[in-house]
């Protein structure tokens, strides 16, 4: 079998996956979808166990890329942290932090300084039901009986009390 090159999915085509397992399609139907093998859809689906990772979303204490934008083009103003962090009805130390991290006032841009800052809140260790597959089939069996995640958690901490291995 010929090998091909590793294509990396677009955040719509992981959210298609997602649904058409949820709805119980095999590996291989869904593969087909993208004219791949499967493999290659077990590995998108294997990363959290196979359970949908939450959505992504910003705490809304964080900057917006449209505050970012604005910290961009007044630093190219010449205006100060302090003048910019009024100006958004922030903290000078937000701004002043901001800027640190990402450049300093000689090279911010703010769309970096976006990406950057969603890079930096991802989940720095592996799923759990990633790394113990065991749970992770256990977990499975629960949701597919059609037990909720609070059912479960419960569950397993009555099961297995002295072992937070084996709890959600």
């Amino acid at each position: 079998m010929k090998q091909r090159t590793r294509i990396y999915y677009t955040e719509s085509q992981k959210a298609l996956m997602w649904e058409r397992w949820r709805k119980g399609d095999t590996l291989n139907q869904i593969a087909q979808l993208f004219d791949r093998h499967h493999p290659s859809i077990q590995r998108i689906l294997a990363e959290t166990g196979g359970i949908r990772p939450a959505q992504r979303k910003r705490s809304r204490l964080s900057l917006t890329l449209a505050e970012r934008e604005e910290i961009s083009r007044a630093v190219t103003a010449g205006q100060s942290s302090r003048s910019i962090a009024a100006m958004l009805g922030r903290a000078p130390s937000t701004i002043s932090r901001e800027l640190k991290r990402n450049g300093g006032q000689e090279c911010y841009r703010a769309s970096q300084a976006e990406q950057a800052a969603w890079d930096r809140t991802l989940r720095p260790k592996t799923y759990k039901l990633v790394e113990n597959r065991a749970l992770a089939h256990i977990v499975a069996d629960k949701l597919r009986g059609h037990w909720s995640p609070e059912q479960i958690a419960g569950w397993l901490k009555q099961t297995y009390p002295s072992d937070e291995s084996n709890q959600v």
